[in-house]
């Protein structure tokens, strides 16, 4: 039996761009139906009905008409706004970056609960006013776990050996994660990655979110993280998210 031409589906705009005189395309992310296009026809006019809530940074529920090239959205209501996200220009370009990191992992209409959950979350986190580099560096990890490439700190990449807290250790994303000093790569001048970032790497991957958002930790030590798991999807994603340059601005411009 055929399916319903019409279906109701949670989601998120991942992205869009306006189309001939008043629509707007939009990539919608949604739990079961995965990553897909969709077309909100007239939705610039004034008096359209969708237009005040087919945004970004927000959960809706959206109804849609199957179609031949994109599927057509009817109805919308917005589940969750999140509006203390949109009021700090910091958490909102965080949100941004996330939300492409989505949209460069996901495959069209693949099944994504588990991404579509760690976004879902990674937005919730925001709204309650969680460092914004914090749940970054969160998502990022918990990202490469849904991806099937998680990052290994705990032993050498190379030969498999536990890693002993009184040694070089190096940084190695085409290899999967962090180098022994025994093991050929790298100098450490180049990929040299300390001890206290290790152990924050480990933290990403194992401790809760309210652990992580009471940690006290040097700016250094972050901005090092940072820069692993930066370099890290790069490799994983085969390229840098555009929005870095945006959320790197914003940062400066915050001081």
């Amino acid at each position: 039996m055929p399916s319903s031409r019409l279906y109701v589906t949670d989601a998120i705009v991942l992205s869009r761009f306006d189309y001939g005189e008043a629509d707007r395309i939009m990539t919608l992310f949604t739990p079961v139906h995965g990553k897909f296009k969709a077309i909100a026809k007239g939705v610039r006019r004034p008096t359209s009905r969708l237009g005040g809530s087919l945004e970004p940074l927000a959960e809706l529920r959206v109804a849609l008409a199957r179609g031949r090239t994109f599927d057509v959205v009817t109805q919308v209501e917005v589940s969750h706004a999140w509006l203390h996200l949109r009021d700090s220009l910091e958490s909102a370009a965080t949100a941004w970056y996330l939300a492409e990191l989505a949209d460069r992992s996901l495959e069209e209409r693949h099944e994504a609960e588990g991404l579509y959950a760690l976004l879902r979350h990674a937005y919730e986190l925001l709204d309650a006013g969680m460092d914004p580099g914090r749940v970054a560096r969160w998502y990022e990890m918990h990202l490469a776990d849904e991806l099937g490439v998680r990052p290994e700190v705990d032993r050498c990449v190379e030969c498999d050996r536990m890693l002993e807290s009184g040694e070089t250790f190096r940084w190695v994303p085409p290899l999967g994660g962090v180098l022994c000093h025994r093991c050929p790569g790298p100098p450490a001048d180049r990929a040299g990655l300390s001890v206290d970032a290790v152990k924050l790497l480990k933290a990403y991957q194992r401790l809760d979110v309210e652990a992580l958002a009471a940690l006290r930790l040097a700016p250094a030590v972050e901005r090092e993280v940072e820069a692993a798991m930066r370099d890290f999807l790069r490799v994983s994603l085969e390229r840098d998210a555009r929005s870095l340059e945006f959320l790197d601005e914003v940062r400066r411009d915050l001081g």
